[in-house]
């Protein structure tokens, strides 16, 4: 078996297929491999949608997208396609079925993944246990054989002057003016249990309306969410306060967007990850899920009642409670607490 402490790759792959937030979480790992290797080329596989948030990125070389709607004789060409760039190690990130078969496609002298005591641990030349903690702190605690530590490296999106200059133009256009704070809002999530409920982001911004006149709220969605975005302006006490813009043409602007706001608010999911990505502070209703998915910083919180069962990360509850005893005023207090660090 290679030595990793000494061992110099020449060209890494990186497999992370999915979801938005999950590789957003993976810019860490690309950071400290450059470090570590600085004339190695990293190339990431992952899907199509996943890419725009890593876009620009100095630490990634090349890109490999899988297409999900390749048939079974399409994926086959895809992995040797990629595989032809001879790749010394692979790195998996996620032990999906399309990042296994990547993995088993490249022929690479070291392949690593998170040890998992099943017959997937076949296809690597080299597992270890995960630690446990914030989701980027594990992604880069697969590499501690190279030495490699996470010294608390937050993910982060690269952006153009143009795409900056470019939010800041639609950020007026809302209505947006000069010495008003923006406060973004995701209020959707695609799991029910990790909603917190319309109403009570609608109560929340009215009470920070009431507390500072300056606040502005952008309401945030992606594909399929324009509904639920829209019931939640109908329920705002302030809507004139509320920016609800034409749907953005990329998850990059989005993010921009964040950026420029003083306080993200929201459920658990890739805004989340987009917020500390870009240096705003964040505060989550993470519902059933634990810290895993939090940066450790006072920039960053979280709101979740004390249950006995939670976390529990289950999908299906029959009470909902780590949402229902959420309230209003736990959050409003909360975000000024976040405000004021700032």
């Amino acid at each position: 078996m290679i030595d990793l402490s000494t061992f110099e790759p020449r060209r890494i792959l990186v497999c992370q297929q999915r979801q938005l937030g999950d590789v957003l979480l993976t810019t860490p790992v690309f950071h400290l491999l450059k470090q570590r290797f600085p004339q190695a080329e990293i190339h990431l596989f992952t899907e199509t949608k996943c890419e725009p948030l890593l876009r620009h990125d100095p630490n990634i070389s090349r890109f490999h997208l899988v297409d999900k709607k390749l048939g079974f004789f399409g994926q086959i060409a895809f992995y040797r396609q990629v595989a032809v760039h001879g790749f010394d190690m692979v790195l998996n990130l996620q032990n999906l079925p399309r990042c296994r078969m990547m993995t088993l496609f490249s022929h690479a002298p070291v392949r690593i993944a998170m040890k998992t005591g099943t017959w997937r641990d076949w296809f690597y030349t080299h597992t270890t246990v995960e630690q446990k903690g914030y989701a980027a702190m594990s992604k880069v605690s697969l590499l501690k054989d190279f030495g490699i530590v996470w010294n608390g490296e937050a993910p982060r999106i690269f952006f153009t002057p143009e795409e900056e200059a470019k939010a800041a133009r639609i950020l007026a256009e809302c209505g947006l003016r000069e010495g008003e704070k923006l406060v973004t809002i995701d209020a959707t999530h695609r799991r029910p249990l990790k909603r917190w409920p319309l109403p009570n982001f609608a109560e929340l911004i009215g009470m920070m309306a009431r507390h500072d006149p300056s606040f502005r709220f952008m309401l945030l969605r992606g594909p399929g969410e324009d509904s639920d975005v829209e019931a939640l302006r109908q329920l705002c006490p302030v809507p004139e306060r509320v920016f609800f813009p034409e749907r953005l043409p990329d998850i990059r602007l989005s993010a921009a967007c964040i950026k420029k706001a003083v306080i993200h608010i929201g459920n658990g999911s890739a805004p989340q990850h987009m917020a500390v990505s870009v240096g705003t502070p964040s505060l989550i209703i993470p519902g059933p899920e634990g810290p895993w998915w939090t940066y450790p910083s006072p920039m960053h919180g979280e709101v979740v009642p004390d249950l006995p069962c939670h976390p529990c990360r289950r999908r299906e509850c029959a009470d909902w409670s780590c949402m229902k005893l959420v309230s209003p005023q736990m959050v409003f207090e909360r975000a000024l607490a976040l405000l004021e660090q700032r």
